[in-house]
């Protein structure tokens, strides 16, 4: 039951945040958080979450890395 609440919590998250892109909002925070909410439950989110901070520490030091993320499911996924 918590699982999914986690899981419900994270996606709901990503779904809010994605018209924020586009629209007043905090968007790319939003997503980060439904990213860090789904990290506690699957090794892609933790990825995406890790390359997001590496890109935007990029972003402020002068920079930022092109390379995509490699989110492969694994068999250590849930």
């Amino acid at each position: 039951m918590v699982r999914l609440a986690r899981i419900g919590t994270g996606v709901a998250l990503i779904l809010l945040g994605m018209p924020m892109l586009v629209l007043p909002g905090p968007g790319i925070l939003t997503i980060a958080a439904g990213l860090a909410v789904l990290s506690s439950e699957f090794t892609w989110a933790r990825r995406l979450l890790d390359w997001m901070k590496k890109k935007f520490r990029g972003y402020f030091a002068g920079n930022a890395p092109t390379e995509p993320p490699d989110v492969s499911l694994t068999e250590s996924d849930h």
